[in-house]
């Protein structure tokens, strides 16, 4: 897949020809440093863009011959998104954000309200799911932004550094909650800057300047 800014003498390769398949069931560390191209990337994996040259397919399908109300409904119904920013509402209480991915749905009140409090029950959060995003710390906003991923049980996680802007204990809080939802059958795909998390994956993905450097698969 390509991905080309500024086509022509000042034109950015976003991505240059990244190549690679994520099997159903992995955990995948997509690595690099900022600019390289890592949020670009998630940002095709979980059909929020499309690429200017090859092609994206997603259990199958290409991508680019999925009409855009469809795409939607892929990415409510498959992928569940952690942003390193939580992306939480602040007028809407823990409960709410959670929920809302299941109005989209078209979910009736009482399902997405169980469901919304089961996801904050899996991550140990039920505790604060009337307080607004103000009210909790940055630990528990990820928390609640996990929730909020794995309430609609999509099959495929995306988290675009997760751990960023958390303190080491939060950081590894998060990640045992990634781990524990790996276990569980789900695909992981973690975007990070960190080699020390990164590790912690089934396999990693190095990219540099839009490309795929290195690409292996840690030792169980």
């Amino acid at each position: 897949m390509y991905k080309i800014y500024n086509e022509g003498e000042n034109e950015v390769r976003a991505l240059a020809g990244v190549s690679l398949n994520i099997e159903k069931g992995e955990f995948v560390a997509i690595v690099g440093q900022s600019g390289a191209g890592k949020s670009t990337l998630m940002n095709m994996l979980g059909c929020l863009d499309l690429p200017d040259q090859g092609e994206y397919e997603l259990n199958g399908k290409n991508v680019a011959d999925i009409a855009e109300l469809e795409l939607a409904k892929i990415r409510n119904r498959e992928i569940g998104f952690i942003f390193q920013g939580f992306n939480l509402i602040p007028s809407l209480s823990a409960l709410e954000n959670v929920e809302l991915p299941l109005i989209y749905r078209g979910m009736k009140r009482k399902e997405r309200g169980e469901l919304a409090m089961s996801a904050l029950r899996r991550v140990g959060i039920s505790n604060r799911a009337n307080h607004r995003p103000s009210q909790l710390s940055g630990g528990q906003q990820q928390r609640v932004a996990i929730a909020r991923a794995i309430a609609a049980r999509p099959p495929i996680i995306l988290a675009d550094e997760p751990t960023g802007n958390l303190d080491s204990a939060s950081g590894k809080e998060v990640m045992g909650i990634l781990h524990e939802l790996h276990q569980e059958g789900k695909t992981i795909v973690l975007i990070t800057h960190d080699e020390g998390i990164a590790a912690s994956a089934q396999r990693v993905i190095r990219i540099v300047d839009g490309n795929v450097i290195e690409d292996v698969t840690n030792a169980s």
